[in-house]
């Protein structure tokens, strides 16, 4: 049996993960939205969350013992709901472990600790508008379209190359 087949085992991602998680970072915004990223700045940046709990929590997904997929969650407060907001961020998965439910795995983890956890309201992620396969995924899960576009202002040279 292929062993990228078999049943992943999702855990808290550690200080150990962090070179892991900011290449899968760097590889998803190349793939995704063709921007090559600053490793630098991106493996601060999952250090951070690492080092401070307060700003988030990443979850990786192993098979034989090995880093498959991860995801960050991070939090909004909902003032109309008195609650918080879960967002999934930073979703990849490997090429060769892709289409065998992982990211399911790691989204009903997600669902799972968001529904035990009582100032959760709901769980958010935001999708590429012409990523047409990773909608259907979304979709598939019980998520739904919002009405809500994001909009941003980023200072200039801190997220990736020219």
């Amino acid at each position: 049996m292929n062993q990228l087949l078999a049943t992943p085992s999702i855990r808290a991602a550690a200080l150990t993960d962090a070179d892991t998680l900011a290449a899968f970072n760097v590889a998803m915004a190349g793939e995704t939205e063709q921007l090559r990223l600053i490793p630098d700045v991106v493996a601060a940046g999952v250090r951070r969350v690492l080092a401070d709990p307060a700003l988030g929590f990443y979850l990786i997904a192993e098979q034989a013992g090995r880093p498959v997929a991860g995801l960050l969650v991070t939090t909004e407060w909902s003032d109309w709901r008195n609650g918080r907001f879960w967002w999934i961020q930073s979703v990849y998965v490997v090429p060769q472990a892709r289409r065998q439910g992982l990211f399911r795995s790691l989204y009903q983890h997600v669902w799972n600790a968001a529904q035990a956890s009582p100032d959760v309201c709901g769980v958010r992620l935001y999708v590429e508008r012409h990523n047409a396969a990773a909608q259907a995924t979304y979709r598939g899960l019980g998520m739904s379209e919002t009405d809500y576009r994001v909009m941003e202002a980023l200072r200039p040279g801190l997220l990736w190359q020219e």
